[in-house]
């Protein structure tokens, strides 16, 4: 099988399995399988921009336009990893539910006017929805990775506490500029270009389609 084929193999099985779990509860083995297929098929597209361009020119056109997005996300962070400076070991834990996860990205939006999927999309590269438990390597904490300083000025409660952290990022962002200029308010969130254009990637996915925060959902993290 090609990997354009395999990839599109492991996308239809996915969303056939998101279609009947709908969110309701754990995410289910058959959608985890299919996820992981997909990830470690676009993971070596990103590492691969010569094998990415092959197979994207194979692939229907919205699981192109899916799937370059992804890709291109995924080789903005691995650019954006730190070179030669070791991390902290790395500690996982559960997200909260994805219908909790929705509905305080729906409140923030409320309160803020900062778009749900553009906090979703942060929540999803900083921590992979609060799984990824440990602080950054520069010390920035919980699942929307705040520096203390920052936290002192826009956080309330504990910032390791999924709620007050989203509500936290929509106040950074929405007093840095969203959602009149996102890119902007992104580029204060994190002072990278390619931090910026990765999550917004991610959340132009969601914007075509708002399924696609339980594509991500569904996704195992991949850490050395």
């Amino acid at each position: 099988m090609t990997v354009a084929a395999a990839l599109v193999a492991a996308d239809l099985a996915l969303q056939r399995g998101i279609a009947r779990w709908h969110g309701s509860g754990p995410v289910p083995a058959a959608v985890t399988k299919a996820s992981l297929a997909e990830q470690r098929i676009e993971l070596r597209m990103a590492r691969d921009p010569r094998l990415a361009r092959g197979v994207l020119a194979k692939l229907p056109s919205r699981l192109a336009r899916d799937v370059d997005d992804d890709v291109a996300a995924r080789r903005d962070l691995l650019l954006l990893a730190p070179k030669g400076k070791k991390g902290p070991p790395v500690r996982l834990g559960p997200a909260l539910p994805v219908s909790r996860l929705r509905a305080l990205y729906a409140e923030a939006q409320r309160r803020s006017a900062v778009p749900w999927q553009v906090l979703a999309a942060v929540n999803f590269v900083e921590s992979d929805f609060g799984r990824l438990r440990e602080a950054s390597v520069d010390g920035a904490q919980g699942p929307m990775q705040f520096m203390p300083s920052t936290w002192a000025a826009y956080g309330r409660g504990d910032v390791h506490d999924p709620e007050a952290a989203i509500l936290a990022a929509a106040r950074f962002l929405h007093a840095a500029g969203a959602p009149a200029d996102e890119r902007a308010a992104l580029l204060r969130y994190d002072p990278s270009h390619l931090y910026v254009d990765a999550v917004e990637r991610y959340a132009g996915r969601l914007r075509r389609n708002p399924a696609s925060l339980l594509v991500f959902y569904a996704r195992v993290p991949l850490v050395r």
